[in-house]
């Protein structure tokens, strides 16, 4: 499974180009999942639900199942957050996994980077940025830049840099 990131700022349009992303590349008949990272507390639940109250009465994991989907809910309940390795080893392989977020982590990853944010390049710091999406033109850049307006030229990029490029 080939694994590819977007990092950037809050803000700075990483889920919104990711979506196009992977619409573009389930098009070309490349199985994609996705996995994002959060920086803060989240729930997929809601209480009153029996999930939820599954969860509340101290599960440590409740899976949801039906004829359309599931999901697995994991408390960490004081432990550990899972590593990078660990959330990807959960995941059922496919040809391409985009990842969101992650900013730490060692994987080939593209900067989402909007000037008009003020906030600092990731690309000085991170050697796995291998290149940049923004809104204008970056100055004194060594990296391949892709303009946000373009997300089908950034799929291409992925699909090559990745090896599944047809």
């Amino acid at each position: 499974m080939k694994v590819f990131g977007l990092a950037g700022w809050s803000g700075s349009g990483k889920t919104t180009l990711l979506v196009k992303l992977v619409h573009l590349i389930a098009l070309r008949g490349v199985l994609v999942s996705t996995v994002k990272h959060a920086h803060h507390s989240f729930d997929i639940d809601r209480p009153g639900k029996d999930s939820f109250r599954h969860r509340d009465a101290g599960a440590t994991e409740v899976l949801i199942t039906s004829d359309t989907r599931w999901a697995l809910m994991h408390e960490v309940r004081g432990a550990s957050a899972p590593s990078f390795d660990e959330v990807v080893a959960h995941m059922t392989p496919v040809d391409l996994l985009l990842i969101e977020g992650f900013k730490a982590y060692q994987h080939d990853k593209i900067e989402i980077h909007r000037p008009s944010l003020g906030k600092p390049m990731l690309w000085p710091q991170d050697p796995c940025i291998v290149a940049v999406a923004s809104d204008e033109p970056l100055e004194g850049l060594a990296l391949p830049r892709f303009d946000l307006a373009d997300p089908a030229a950034i799929v291409q990029f992925i699909l090559t840099r990745t090896g599944l490029a047809s």
